[in-house]
């Protein structure tokens, strides 16, 4: 294996690796993918962050309100915490039949129906007349949305030059980070003066004229191929993905980063709210601003691996999400705050990462092998909405750090294991060569 795929340290200086061009797309039609700089890759970038917004501003649009609905229905943190596991898990479950429709469809066909039918969704949420209803739509809204992150990154991969595909991805993901980010802020100012159910109305607003922009800029695609709905066909691609030890590495590190994550902004909010903080709504809201830093540090993931190898990108990521969940347990303010900061850019950076190996790994069913990361991924943030909610009910916020800690020690020991696996592959490649 080279470094790229086995997560072995990228030397300076050294080109990277680029993955052979498929058999089924021309060898001139790959000098003519799009690169920065190159026509159309800005429409391409500003289409894909725009969706990246509307995507994680819907999907996370209950997360800062939790306190606000636990309040109207009556129940405990762990119940209205459904409200974002609930989403999130229906992406998780979807994501790999919407990936299939993509390879038969289009991307940009697929990914401009589940806007359409997230933005519409969401546009229904603010009139759930109880939890059970509202969690059912939110389930709904999440199935909706799994046309996109798995799409977008096929899309990626087969739009855009090999070199420039960790910073192409990057920037998708600095689009998750902003929408999460303005959907929160947003929605807590608004709550405060009139409630969570005109807030969640906002961002589906929002959210539409995002989605229109995305269908506007986006370019046609040009190296797309058509592939078959067979389900014999969709098995084996997912088992030949399952079976690569890279990729069900890189599905565990997403799943393990977005449990931290998941955990942490689905409590926080009810830590705030109570002594000794006891902060309102709107400054609540405001604390998820710290999602501007996930936009950076997702964005300059490919210099991160360019200087740190992708494993000493992943390392670097787990100690600063680890340093944030520590200093979060200060009693001070702004020290949370900090913690924040850390967490969100060794989230954002880490996932960055770990999404953007997964595109240049997989040879061949790309949607299939971003659709099984997103799979994990967002599995991982149901557990850790749900697991998260239920410590911080036991032990208070020490409890959801407590959780956050094992995430990331599971990242860390993933990271050594697959490092150990390529130094001995290393060892095993000149033996067999003689």
């Amino acid at each position: 294996m080279s470094p790229a795929d086995t997560g072995a340290p990228t030397v300076r200086g050294a080109a990277p690796a680029v993955p052979a061009v498929s058999a089924t797309v021309p060898a001139i039609e790959a000098d003519s993918r799009m690169t920065p700089g190159g026509p159309g890759y800005r429409r391409m970038s500003l289409a894909l962050f725009l969706a990246g917004v509307a995507t994680f501003a819907l999907l996370y649009s209950t997360q800062a309100l939790l306190p606000l609905i636990s309040g109207e229905f009556g129940v405990a943190a762990s119940e209205a915490s459904w409200t974002v596991a609930a989403a999130t898990g229906g992406l998780a479950v979807f994501v790999l039949p919407m990936s299939a429709l993509s390879e038969r469809f289009g991307r940009r066909t697929v990914m401009t129906a589940s806007l359409a039918v997230a933005v519409t969704v969401g546009l229904l949420v603010p009139f759930a007349p109880s939890l059970g209803t509202l969690v059912a739509l939110r389930a709904l809204q999440g199935a909706a949305l799994a046309g996109l992150p798995a799409s977008a990154q096929a899309y990626l991969a087969e739009e855009v030059r090999p070199r420039a595909l960790v910073t192409a991805i990057g920037l998708f993901v600095a689009g998750n980070s902003v929408g999460g980010m303005s959907g929160r802020v947003i929605t807590g100012w608004i709550a405060q003066e009139w409630g969570w159910r005109v807030a969640v109305g906002v961002v589906g607003v929002i959210a539409v004229g995002c989605a229109a922009a995305f269908r506007l800029l986006l370019p046609t695609p040009r190296h797309f191929r058509p592939g078959s709905l067979r389900p014999r066909v969709l098995a084996s691609t997912v088992r030949d993905h399952l079976a690569n030890p890279l990729l069900r590495r890189l599905y565990a590190i997403g799943a393990l980063f977005m449990t931290v994550f998941g955990g942490v902004y689905t409590v926080i909010g009810y830590r705030l709210t109570e002594a000794p903080f006891s902060l309102p709504q709107g400054i609540i809201g405001s604390i998820f601003l710290v999602y501007l830093v996930g936009t950076v540090s997702a964005s300059t993931a490919g210099r991160l691996v360019g200087r740190l190898g992708r494993r000493g990108a992943l390392y670097l990521a787990g100690a600063t999400t680890a340093a944030g969940l520590l200093l979060s347990l200060l009693g001070s303010v702004v020290l949370v705050l900090l913690g924040l900061v850390l967490i969100t850019a060794g989230f954002f950076a880490g996932h960055a990462v770990a999404s953007s190996a997964v595109s240049r790994t997989a040879a061949h069913g790309r949607a299939q092998a971003s659709a099984l990361y997103q799979s994990t991924y967002y599995i991982g943030s149901s557990v850790g909405s749900t697991v998260g909610a239920l410590a911080f009910r036991a032990q208070g916020w020490t409890g959801t750090v407590g959780v956050g800690l094992l995430a990331v020690l599971g990242v860390v020991t993933i990271t050594v294991f697959g490092s150990r696996a390529a130094r001995v592959a290393a060892r095993r490649e000149p033996v067999a060569a003689r």
